[in-house]
């Protein structure tokens, strides 16, 4: 269990990851080490094709790291099969990509209770229906994504990764789908729920100006962080 005492929420040590390609094996991360704090912020910047998406992913769980440890809200991924792997995320991360990601059958209402249900709970309608209340969608909960505004679906997306009380959330450029204003609204909710959750927030953007908006901000280079690795 994630204990909110805990000194670090993610802790990467020496981490490599090896991809597989045609021309032989890449190397996509390169010896990360990456602490973060409870409750902080932390933005994380690097050209394209830098690491920055398959770290997230490797925070995830979503990517296996190759080689190294990797540490989230106190739990070792190493030895985590894949359904183990599966079980992790539900319960401690919320994910929110640049694309939405939501079904496009379901209502808002069940696209944030779908989470819940697969973890048993009861009372999955209230909770996601107060999760959509948090982000401002109250009176949008029986609407399908075709029929809600970019900035809605995403704020759909972040009720989704509240749904289960995760204490890590990780953004992947959620505003890169959306207009300025609508980024803006986006990017308040994500620190206002910070703040008001005590979640860590491991937001990746290309831009520096909001990555300095965060409590601390870590650059990626060459699969390797260059600066900003710790608090």
């Amino acid at each position: 269990m994630f204990d909110a005492m805990t000194t670090t929420s993610v802790s990467l040590r020496n981490v490599h990851l090896t991809l597989p390609s045609r021309a032989g094996d890449v190397d996509i991360l390169r010896g990360v080490d990456l602490d973060v704090k409870p409750g902080e912020a932390l933005g994380i910047v690097g050209p394209s094709g830098s690491g920055k998406t398959t770290l997230l992913m490797v925070i995830a769980g979503l990517e296996k790291a190759s080689k190294g440890d990797v540490t989230v809200a106190g739990t070792s991924l190493n030895g985590l099969n894949e359904d183990e792997l599966a079980a992790f995320r539900r319960d401690h991360v919320g994910i929110v990509f640049q694309s939405f990601h939501l079904i496009p059958t379901m209502t808002a209402l069940e696209n944030v209770a779908v989470p819940l249900e697969f973890r048993g709970a009861r009372d999955a309608m209230d909770i996601a229906a107060d999760r959509l209340k948090r982000v401002g969608l109250g009176h949008r909960l029986d609407h399908y994504p075709s029929q809600l505004s970019g900035g809605e679906q995403q704020r759909v997306a972040i009720a989704r990764a509240l749904a289960s009380g995760a204490k890590i959330i990780i953004a992947d450029e959620p505003t890169g789908n959306l207009d300025h204003v609508t980024g803006e609204q986006i990017i308040k909710l994500l620190f206002d729920v910070k703040d008001q959750s005590g979640t860590s927030l491991i937001l990746v953007t290309h831009d520096r100006a909001l990555a300095q908006r965060c409590d601390r901000m870590a650059e990626v280079l060459d699969g390797k962080i260059v600066s900003g690795a710790t608090p």
